[in-house]
C-alpha cells in the first residue's frame, strides 16, 4: 500500500500534515509472456533449434522412407507428406521451446510465414529428391540403396536453407519486440490543498 499526503498551508506558514490515504501500491505489470526469449543466448537458442531439427528430420525421414520403401508412393509426393507432417511440430517447438513464445500465435506474421520457409525447403529439396530418383533409375539402383539416395536428396533440400531459416526466425518471426507497456499510473491523482479559512 501507498500513502497520499495532503499538507495544510496558511499564509507562508509551513505545512503541516492534516490527512493520510491509504492507496494501492503502484506495482509495474507482470511480465508478458514470451519474453523468456530474450535471455536466451545465441548458442542456447542455436543449440535447441538444432535440436527441434532433429525431432522434425526424424519425423520427415521415416515418413518419407515408410512411404516410398513400404507403400510405393512416388518420390516426389512421399517428400511432400514427409514435409507437412514435419512443419506442424517444428513451429510450435521452435516457438516455444526454442524462442519462448507463449501468447497467441499471429497466423500472418508467423505461422503462415513459417510455412511458406518450409515449404520452400520442400521445393529444394523435392527438386532434388526427382532429380535423384531419375539418376538412380538410370544407375539401375532400388531396395534400401535407392532410399538411401533419396534421404540424402531430401535432407540437402533443407540443410541449404536452415541457416536462413534460422536468421529469419530469430530477427523476424519469432524476434521478442513485443514487450510489456512501459508502466504509467492508472490515474494521476492531485490531492485538493485544504486552505486555512
Amino acid at each position: 500500500m501507498g500513502t497520499l499526503i495532503w499538507l495544510s498551508r496558511s499564509g507562508a506558514d509551513s505545512g503541516a500534515v492534516t490527512a493520510a490515504l491509504d492507496l494501492p501500491a503502484c506495482t509495474p505489470p507482470p511480465p508478458t509472456a514470451g519474453l523468456g526469449a530474450s535471455q536466451r543466448t545465441l548458442s542456447q537458442k542455436l543449440t535447441r533449434c538444432m535440436s527441434v531439427s532433429v525431432v522434425t528430420t526424424v519425423i520427415s525421414v521415416m515418413t518419407l522412407g515408410i512411404a516410398t520403401a513400404v507403400f510405393g508412393v512416388a518420390a516426389w509426393l512421399a517428400n511432400v507428406l514427409a514435409t507437412s507432417l514435419a512443419t506442424g511440430p517444428s513451429y510450435h517447438l521452435n516457438r516455444r521451446w526454442t524462442w519462448g513464445r507463449r501468447d497467441a500465435s499471429d497466423p500472418w506474421r508467423e505461422m503462415l510465414p513459417f510455412w511458406v520457409l518450409s515449404f520452400a525447403g520442400l521445393a529444394l529439396s523435392t527438386v532434388a529428391v526427382g532429380l535423384a530418383d531419375s539418376w538412380a533409375a538410370g544407375a539401375h539402383i532400388s531396395g534400401p540403396m535407392l532410399t538411401g539416395v533419396l534421404l540424402t536428396a531430401h535432407l540437402s533440400g533443407f540443410g541449404a536453407l536452415w541457416v536462413v531459416q534460422f536468421v529469419l526466425l530469430d530477427r523476424l518471426l519469432f524476434a521478442s519486440d513485443r514487450t510489456g507497456p512501459a508502466f504509467v499510473p492508472a490515474a494521476m491523482i492531485d490531492g485538493p490543498e485544504r486552505r486555512a479559512a
